[in-house]
């Protein structure tokens, strides 16, 4: 009599939980900690910036110093005239040696020569 007992308390015990597995009630489908997360951002007041949070972040402006006007030296005639009697200076043209003229034939030449040229056997190690 107590295996019936049993086995009917353990069948009602099934049906009772798949039937409250599933709610579809509205109430406790609700998220409390979302709920919570949103009311305190809601409610945050970020504090006001102190009056003087710029000091030491920011540079004080000034203006740059006017410019000048160009001073013509007092005898332009002069330096003008010096620096067209003046000889112009050209920098060094390097000559060609002439040890790389007797070394053979260079440019197109040498690369052809060297493509016709037999590549050289390597050597077996032993």
């Amino acid at each position: 009599m107590s295996s019936a007992i049993l086995r009917q308390a353990s069948s009602v015990a099934r049906t009772a939980t798949r039937s409250c597995a599933f709610s579809t009630s509205a109430v406790s489908r609700r998220d409390f900690v979302q709920e919570l997360y949103l009311k305190e951002l809601k409610s945050y007041k970020a504090p006001p910036p102190p009056k003087d949070a710029h000091v030491g972040v920011v540079k004080a402006y000034s203006l740059p110093p006017a410019p000048q006007a160009p001073v013509l030296p007092a005898d332009l005639a002069a330096e003008l005239s010096a620096y067209d009697s003046a000889e112009p200076t050209f920098a060094a043209s390097a000559k060609p040696a002439e040890s790389e003229e007797s070394s053979g034939p260079t440019g197109a030449d040498a690369f052809l020569s060297f493509l016709e040229a037999d590549e050289p056997k390597a050597e077996a190690h032993h």
